[in-house]
């Protein structure tokens, strides 16, 4: 079932609810009748092969998911499914293009990620105050909150990444860090081990003085690559970018890469459209090895 079907199932479901109850209450009661309908609209949009009509069609359907959010505005169904997809789309579509509106994007899918996770996730909305509070929070949070987290944390790893160069974006680096060591904790191969994946991005981005370390990130790397044998190719496409490029290894920048522009995007169904952006990332780091070897 598609991106488009799905959420037309779940405005349809609204509006016959309010044929069968009273008017005080019905539009809650509705969003909550099929709780499915929500992880289902993430799914669709990531099993979609064509990058394309993705691009098109993510935006709309996130608005009407606010829209949706207002008359239910703790449903963490739909406060989980806005931080994957703002996210999601981030990542794949606007990052590239233009980092400002990336990080604008990844805030936004923090903020709901955050209340997501209800008042486990209250400690979280205070993002300068260091990383005791962030952690004395995430030991209270467990597999049910595993879903909301790892968005979470990605949406927050992804915007300090884009604003190394500001003191705010330095000051919380040990706090997001403390989600994505809990997120590992909980459940390192959560969505294709990208938990491993996003921790060997950090390690190898940030110089040692930071907490940086390349012969860490490797193992997580090759533990992300080896756990889905090689299918998922966020996990080579980031490994060539930040752990092949901090070590200066050209001949493994090009090995990894060459494995995603050989391979067949759709082994995963379930992650089709991510790596079809990634085969097209990896062209485009491909034509700019020489600006990243020295």
């Amino acid at each position: 079932m598609g991106i488009e079907s799905i959420m037309k199932r779940a405005f349809w479901l609204v509006l016959i609810s309010f044929g069968f109850m009273p008017f005080q209450g019905c539009m809650q009661v509705a969003l909550r009748a099929s709780p499915s309908l929500f992880p289902n609209v993430a799914s669709a949009m990531f099993e979609e092969c064509d990058p394309e009509l993705a691009k098109a069609s993510i935006p709309p359907n996130l608005k009407l998911l606010e829209g949706l959010l207002k008359n239910d505005p703790e449903n963490k169904k739909i406060l989980t499914t806005l931080c994957m997809g703002f996210a999601g789309y981030s990542l794949l579509f606007i990052e590239p293009e233009d980092p400002e509106r990336a990080s604008a994007f990844y805030l936004r899918a923090l903020d709901y990620g955050i209340r997501a996770l209800g008042d486990k996730g209250t400690p979280l909305g205070n993002r300068e105050a260091g990383p005791g509070p962030v952690r004395a929070a995430l030991n209270d949070m467990d597999q049910t909150d595993l879903e909301a987290l790892f968005w979470t944390t990605l949406s927050w790893n992804a915007w300090i990444n884009l604003n190394l160069d500001k003191p705010s974006a330095l000051a919380q680096l040990s706090a997001s860090e403390a989600c994505l060591k809990r997120v590992l904790e909980l459940d390192a191969h959560f969505f294709y081990s990208a938990p491993h994946i996003l921790m060997g991005a950090s390690l190898a981005a940030r110089p040692p003085l930071l907490g940086g370390s390349p012969e860490k990130a490797r193992i997580h790397f090759e533990e992300a690559m080896q756990k889905n044998h090689g299918h998922f190719f966020l996990a080579q496409v980031y490994f060539a970018r930040y752990y092949a490029v901090r070590v200066q290894d050209k001949e493994l920048f090009d090995r990894a890469l060459a494995e995603v522009l050989r391979g067949a995007p759709d082994e995963i169904k379930e992650v089709c459209l991510i790596n079809r952006v990634m085969q097209r990332r990896a062209q485009e780091l491909v034509k700019q090895a020489e600006d990243l070897f020295l």
